[in-house]
């Protein structure tokens, strides 16, 4: 049985993507828009609450590194390509949004698995096409968003194991593991 909290998350989540199957071309109107807007900041603000609910510090630092790192690519590469907005704004490359966004749902889906992270990679998903179907990116604004997302979840990001710790080892005579189990 999922907890309180992660039932109301999932609700949220599953009430904001009703849309997301609609083509581009209808546009985000500006509800969808502010959707994906919140949206970009709920996400990572979900995979550090876990990191408490789940009494996990050694997480906690894990999503601090992934976001500051995917926050510090994004903004770096955003003035040196400077590419201009689909709305002619500037520094389009790559989408902010999105690399927020996929920073929580990989960091929530490679540390806690895929019961989190499925439907927070769909909500990151959301927040991407909104920003297309808004005029605010490019695709390719987006797919380096979230790839910028991905790779510093996949460079920090440990799974989370509770109970069960695998723990390698060499020696002169031997190459093994142990594994411990607390309970």
């Amino acid at each position: 049985m999922m907890p309180i909290f992660t039932q109301r998350f999932a609700w949220i989540f599953a009430i904001l993507l009703l849309p997301v199957g609609l083509p581009r071309a209808l546009h985000a109107d500006e509800a969808m828009e502010t959707a994906g807007d919140v949206l970009q900041i709920a996400l990572p603000a979900a995979a550090y609450a876990m990191t408490f609910s789940n009494d996990d510090r050694e997480g906690r630092l894990q999503y601090t590194q992934t976001f500051l790192t995917a926050m510090a690519a994004t903004y770096a590469l955003k003035p040196t390509v400077d590419r201009e907005r689909p709305d002619g704004g500037d520094m389009s490359f790559p989408s902010g949004h999105t690399s927020a966004a996929f920073s929580g749902a990989a960091f929530m889906q490679m540390r806690y698995g895929w019961r989190y992270g499925g439907l927070a990679y769909a909500g990151a998903a959301f927040v991407g096409w909104s920003r297309v179907a808004a005029d605010r990116h490019y695709m390719e604004d987006v797919v380096a968003g979230a790839g910028i997302g991905l790779a510093s979840a996949a460079i920090f990001t440990k799974p989370y194991l509770d109970k069960i710790r695998v723990l390698p080892f060499v020696s002169q005579e031997q190459i093994g593991m142990c594994v411990a189990m607390a309970w």
